[in-house]
């Protein structure tokens, strides 16, 4: 019953009554009241949610090669991997959801640290982006299975173990947070608003997931990825994919990214962030003309730390990465929905001896670190203003929209 009810109840009793009636009119009277005020409560908690805006940022492959990990070997044996995030923790670590593309499994030093093609790095990879700010590590990647069995359960354990307040995405050392056997997709709690994050690798290079753990990585499965974007849709206010997906160093999406796309798309998505080409690739909106639904694609993010072996045309690409930028509220109708976005270049920058390797953004980098880059030895075609010119290609007016170069 409304106040305006029991109000209007009230005014047509006009007749005198006996108490007992009384009595059950006020009773009657008072839970009307307390029924609106409640109502009143829950519309005033629904206008505090909308319009309170949250600020996502991921970032893509923390791609540790050799050289990579001999910059972060301290004297003494054990590694140090803060140098690599120096520069960027700041903007990291501001964010009320903070994501990574974790390329290579975190197994320890007990398995032996490696660089390509089978990689493994030291747990305090793990202290090191906690410290910078992740709360969202995807280990869904093409090299979650480098160390088989071993490293891949010492992974998860060891995440579990030391940062349980952290989401681990992607892997699992047992059935019972896999999609794959019935558990529910990962649901990120915010304050008024409820986020869905999900994680996939198209494979794992061959390397076949232990017969008794078929759960242990999440794969690109059509059936499972739909049934997980449907639960995703009962749980949450807003859902995010991060596939790891796609052709390597190729700067547009190819044939296989464009399907999965729809896949998402038409199973309610609403934000993609990609990985696994280790070059950037474009950002686009994406409509269900069925529904008229809207998802935002960023294909891929790219390399976030990068020294790689190769040499000659196309390793220069391999060095420009981009942190994306997504701010999401909701609307007056209670729904969640992007409020802006766009994407933050990011340049890795080498050089020999420890701390050698870390990631600026562009728009920090400057000639003097261009000409003591290393991998100009590499690939003559790294500089500066390539790297302004390749942002310019792929994505436009988009990641000048916030932070122009002066």
């Amino acid at each position: 019953m409304s106040r305006k009810t029991a109000s209007a109840s009230a005014e047509s009793g006009q007749k005198e009554s006996d108490p007992e009636d009384a009595g059950l009119e006020n009773a009657e009277g008072k839970s009307a009241q307390r029924q609106a005020e409640n109502a009143l409560s829950e519309s005033e908690e629904e206008a505090a949610g909308a319009g309170t805006e949250y600020r996502i940022v991921m970032v893509g492959d923390v791609l540790l090669h050799t050289p990579v990990e001999e910059s972060c070997r301290k004297p003494d044996g054990s590694y140090d991997y803060d140098s690599l995030f120096t520069h960027t923790k700041d903007e990291i670590s501001a964010a009320d959801l903070a994501l990574v593309n974790q390329e290579v499994i975190i197994g320890g030093s007990e398995l032996g640290i490696s660089g390509y093609p089978c990689f493994n790095a030291d747990f305090s990879l793990c202290d090191t982006l906690v410290r910078t700010g992740f709360n969202v590590i995807c280990h869904a990647t093409n090299h979650a299975m480098d160390k088989g069995r071993a490293g891949l359960v010492s992974c998860a354990q060891h995440w579990k173990e030391q940062y349980p307040q952290v989401t681990i995405l992607g892997i699992h050392d047992t059935p019972d947070t896999a999609t794959s056997c019935g558990a529910d997709p990962v649901i990120i709690d915010l304050p008024e608003l409820r986020i869905a994050v999900l994680n996939y690798t198209y494979g794992t290079n061959g390397i076949a997931l232990p017969k008794d753990m078929p759960y242990a990585v999440d794969l690109l499965n059509e059936e499972q990825v739909a049934a997980d974007l449907c639960r995703a849709e009962e749980l949450a206010d807003f859902t995010i994919v991060c596939p790891h997906w796609g052709t390597e160093y190729r700067l547009i999406p190819d044939a296989s990214q464009e399907k999965w796309v729809q896949v998402f798309l038409e199973n309610g998505a609403d934000l993609v962030l990609g990985t696994h080409p280790h070059v950037i690739e474009p950002v686009e909106w994406v409509t269900d003309p069925e529904n008229g639904h809207e998802m935002l694609v960023y294909y891929s993010l790219g390399n976030f730390v990068n020294w790689t072996s190769g040499t000659g045309e196309g390793v220069a690409n391999r060095m420009v990465g981009g942190m994306a930028e997504i701010t999401i509220a909701k609307n007056e109708a209670g729904e969640a929905e992007i409020t802006d976005y766009g994407v933050r270049p990011l340049v890795s920058h080498v050089t020999a001896g420890l701390g050698g390797v870390t990631t600026y953004f562009l728009e920090d980098y400057s000639k003097e670190l261009e000409s003591a880059n290393e991998i100009t030895l590499q690939d003559p075609d790294f500089s500066l203003e390539y790297c302004i010119n390749l942002c310019d290609s792929i994505w436009g007016e988009l990641w000048r929209k916030n932070m122009p170069l002066e």
